[in-house]
């Protein structure tokens, strides 16, 4: 039995879909808050359990008789080490053989800001005694080209990221990877995956790939990180994401979101999704 937490996430529900291709429904357990909104998987025979990081009492009852684990991070900053070490916990108690987590790319050392807590769950998983994996993901495709409409609306994408280079990988290519490891013959305890796209690029690099495809004026607007986190704010942003925004670009060009180690394709078995592929999509095309 597999469970994946968070089911109901984007993560989750690409990491279920992959799953599904590998393993019979029967198999896979989505642990989830509300389970209205993965009724969809209980029709094609998934088990869907109420499980929610904030409830440790749920969380027994979701990853019971279950071999692996997957732990996708919380999304709620400030609040996951708490939650993180409430499913550590639970999975420990019932005996789980493999505990999987959703870690950031080079969290050991890595200057984002929201690595911090990465580093503490890591730590965690390495006291707890439960045999782990760290899927350490680089930045989603998704993150930037959710932004490609206004730049079209703008002529310009804003950033703090200078010339640092990124390498982001699709949402798809991570939860591909997650499915290949869940369901791989090998031993993968104690095992650090550090993963991210094949190719790099800057953020120059992607707004003239917006301007190239749409065929329209798109450039890249260089800002100091507190100018660019004052913009967020204008448009309207929570100041909690402003700042996470604003601080990853300046991670960014530090080099936080770059690794050529190609490790994510090599685990996949097929090259990472382009980003021109993901800006096409973003664009319509």
């Amino acid at each position: 039995m597999i469970v994946i937490t968070g089911a109901s996430g984007q993560l989750g529900r690409l990491v279920i879909a992959r799953l599904l291709e590998k393993v019979p429904a029967s198999q896979i357990i989505a642990a989830v808050r509300d389970p209205k909104k993965v009724a969809y998987l209980a029709a094609k025979g998934v088990q869907v359990r109420q499980a929610d990081y904030s409830q440790p009492a749920t969380l027994d009852g979701a990853f019971k008789d279950a071999e692996k684990v997957l732990l996708i991070s919380s999304s709620e900053v400030g609040q996951r080490l708490a939650q993180h070490q409430a499913v550590i916990d639970a999975a420990k108690r019932q005996g789980v053989r493999l505990l999987g987590y959703t870690s950031v790319l080079h969290a050991s050392d890595s200057a984002l800001g929201l690595a911090e807590e990465h580093r503490q769950t890591e730590a965690a998983l390495g006291r707890s005694g439960v045999p782990a994996v760290v899927l350490r993901n680089g930045w989603y495709h998704e993150n930037y080209t959710a932004g490609v409409a206004h730049a079209l609306a703008n002529g310009a994408h804003f950033g703090s990221a200078g010339e640092g280079r990124i390498s982001s990988a699709s949402r798809a290519d991570y939860a591909a990877a997650a499915a290949a490891v869940l369901t791989s013959n090998e031993d993968q305890g104690g095992k650090v995956y550090e993963l991210a796209g094949d190719e790099s690029y800057t953020l120059s690099d992607f707004a003239t790939e917006i301007a190239r495809q749409s065929g329209k004026p798109v450039v890249y607007t260089d800002l100091p990180e507190a100018d660019y986190k004052a913009a967020l704010l204008q448009a309207g942003l929570l100041e909690f994401v402003a700042q996470l925004l604003a601080d990853s670009d300046a991670a960014a060009a530090k080099g936080a979101l770059f690794d050529d180690s190609r490790r994510l394709s090599q685990l996949i078995g097929r090259p990472t999704t382009p980003l021109a592929y993901a800006i096409a999509e973003a664009l319509g095309q």
